[in-house]
Order: C-alpha cells, then sequence, then structure tokens
C-alpha cells in the first residue's frame, strides 16, 4: 500500500496521514525529513511531535531517504516529501538524481504514507530558486501520485480521495 497526502501548509494532511496509517499497522515508522534550522522551525518540530505523542518510532533522516527506506520493515510515513526536496536543493543535488531516487523509493516493496505541500496551486514565483522547488515539487508529486494506490488532497482538514 502506497499513500500520498498533498494539500497546502496547515491544511492538515499530517495529522490526517498519522491517522491514516495507524489504521493500518500498530507499529508505524515517522521518517522526519526536516531540519532544524531555526527557532520557528523547531517550534513547529515541536508541535509535530506533541501531535503524534507515542504511537510511532520516529527515525529522522534529512537526506538519505532510500537508504533509510530500504532499511526498514514497518509501515513508513515519510513526513514530508517537501521538506526532503527543499534539502536536497539545499545540498545541491541535481533534479535528476532526486527524481530517480524518488523513483526507486516509489518502486519499493513496502506500505509507505507520504505527505507532501502541493505548492503548485499559487503564482508563479518571482525569484528562480523559487520556481526551481515549484517544478522540481510538480514532477515529484506527479512521480508519487502516479505509483499510490490512493491520493488524498486535503483543504481546511478534510481530505478527498482523488485517486
Amino acid at each position: 500500500m502506497k499513500t500520498l497526502f498533498i494539500g497546502g501548509i496547515k491544511s492538515g494532511k499530517s495529522a490526517l496521514a498519522e491517522k491514516y496509517i495507524l489504521e493500518y499497522s500498530s507499529t508505524p515508522i515517522y521518517l522526519a525529513t526536516t531540519e532544524i534550522l531555526d527557532d520557528e522551525m523547531r517550534i513547529r518540530v515541536d508541535a509535530h511531535i506533541k501531535q503524534r505523542a507515542y504511537k510511532f518510532e520516529t527515525i529522522e533522516e534529512a537526506r538519505y531517504l532510500l537508504t533509510t527506506l530500504e532499511l526498514l520493515s514497518n509501515a513508513v510515513l515519510v513526513e514530508c516529501i517537501t521538506m526532503w526536496l527543499n534539502n536536497l536543493i539545499y545540498y545541491g543535488v541535481s533534479d535528476k538524481v532526486i527524481l530517480a531516487e524518488l523513483e526507486t523509493i516509489m518502486n519499493l516493496d513496502k506500505d509507505m504514507v507520504f505527505v507532501l505541500n502541493d505548492v503548485g496551486s499559487g503564482v508563479i514565483p518571482d525569484n528562480a530558486l523559487a520556481r526551481h522547488f515549484v517544478d522540481l515539487s510538480g514532477k515529484a508529486s506527479q512521480i508519487i501520485a502516479s505509483k499510490c494506490d490512493e491520493v488524498y488532497h486535503v483543504i481546511a482538514g478534510i481530505q478527498r480521495r482523488i485517486k
């Protein structure tokens, strides 16, 4: 089973993805991809930790998603692909390498739930880096959605199955 929860920032997608995976696994793994670079990010991460309580085993991995996923046997919630893409862009990883790794991840034979921000519903950004990020995220979302059994779009805490 592969599932994607996609929606805007603060849409409720993370909480819904957590609830979803807990219905399928009593011992899911929460694979956190966010690097904490400032106090504001620490506050956001702490809120996510509090939200999921102690229902998950948490593994933090900001860059090496494929390597980490290959080692895991339980169902995995990847939270979130958006931050993983951000990290890889920051570290200078090429789009070609990122998308190839994502294709390989999607072909793994394991239960995975992905969370991804929908960044393509706004205006075209006014700077090259932001446009690059939006383009890469759009390509990544298409790869993930095409390989997932189920895709949910989340708005205002409400999920709608679109696949």
